[in-house]
């Protein structure tokens, strides 16, 4: 299970910080060597007070635990012929990094792994930068054959996510009276990434607003909704609008009901717990936003667990290596790494097979 990952403690986080800003991958700068460990100094201090905010430390790990031996138990049940299952936790840029997990897999004598991602919409920014570490890791620790490997790398519109999406927002919308509801604007808020990596193609953009669109479908576009981007940080230009300014807007224009939905995030952390709660919600109030609420991240959600254990369920039953999008480079790609998979387990000719079958349906 692939993800960014968090500080536990207050004590990790300017280590995380260092590889966040290291990693060309997500933000190239000039002098990185140099100017990545600055950037990482001078931003630790406020980013260690917004971790003392919700408790000390990132509770990312916690949520994707539980939403793993979720996910295992009904996996067991769906796919029994692949049972027994075992998941294991891969952070890019906090413990248990790729190592980590491998070595693990190793030790508990795994040979068929699936790299699931746990970002349901691609970009080279996070799941790419994610794989890539991960193969990276593999050879580093000799283990470049020891897996047969095969890629979730996307589910952007998958029935079981946009239905836990669609609930999330139903939830966060009993947060209003009754008296209100038909007021309230729904403002999706997804991580941001540099222009830099949208100005490349990456994917990330339109998948993000096929997940928006598809929970409108679910919702009968019954409210008037937005769409945002949140914690650019660094000096480079970032995909907009920002969450931040759009709240101020709102407030500038007397809207009064606002929920922000954290459609790119699957589970509680800085950016819902710290930014969107207490830096938004203040800056919301401020703007004159007398009702401004969140709708709950999925967490330890058993319908989003069953969703998690369907799309790997589904994913072992086609016979497919990674998604028909996987290979699509970006136009203006320049990195030697993109798009690898490590090991696969099918063959170019089952693969091809696969996709007619999946053609002919």
């Amino acid at each position: 299970m692939l993800n960014l990952g968090g500080p536990a403690t207050l004590d990790e986080v300017g280590p995380f910080l260092v590889r966040l800003f290291a990693d060309r991958e997500i933000i190239q700068l000039p002098l990185q060597a140099w100017l990545g460990p600055f950037i990482a100094r001078r931003r630790t201090a406020a980013v260690q007070e917004n971790y003392r905010l919700i408790g000390g430390g990132s509770p990312i790990l916690r949520w994707t635990t539980i939403q793993g031996e979720g996910m295992i138990r009904w996996l067991d049940r769906l796919s029994p012929a692949t049972a027994p299952h075992r998941f294991y936790v891969a952070f890019r840029y906090a413990p248990p990094f790729s190592e980590d997990a491998l070595r693990q897999m190793q030790a508990d004598g795994v040979k068929r792994a699936v790299a699931f991602t746990q970002y349901p919409q691609f970009s080279c920014a996070t799941t790419g930068s994610s794989l890539n570490e991960l193969w990276r890791a593999a050879r580093r620790l000799g283990l470049g054959n020891a897996f047969s490997w095969s890629m979730i790398d996307r589910w952007p519109t998958h029935p079981g996510f946009i239905e836990a999406m669609t609930r999330s927002v139903q939830i966060g919308l009993e947060q209003f009276p009754a008296a209100e509801r038909h007021n309230v604007l729904l403002l999706f808020s997804a991580h941001s990434l540099p222009l830099k990596i949208i100005d490349r193609g990456d994917p990330y953009p339109q998948e993000i607003g096929a997940s928006v669109q598809a929970v409108m479908v679910q919702l009968g576009f019954a409210y008037e909704y937005l769409l945002a981007y949140q914690s650019a940080v660094g000096p480079v230009r970032w995909l907009g609008p920002q969450t931040e300014q759009v709240i101020k807007q709102l407030g500038a224009q007397g809207r009064r009901n606002v929920l922000v939905v954290p459609l790119a995030f699957t589970s509680d952390h800085i950016e819902t717990l710290a930014e969107i709660d207490h830096e938004y919600g203040e800056l919301a109030h401020r703007a004159g936003i007398t009702n401004f609420k969140r709708a709950p991240a999925l967490n330890d959600d058993e319908n989003f667990q069953r969703a998690l254990a369907d799309l790997v369920a589904e994913h072992l039953a086609s016979g497919l290596n990674h998604s028909r999008q996987y290979p699509l480079r970006c136009p203006g790609c320049t990195s030697d790494q993109c798009r690898n998979l490590l090991n696969p387990v099918a063959s170019p000719e089952s693969v091809a097979l696969a996709h007619d079958r999946q053609l002919r349906m």
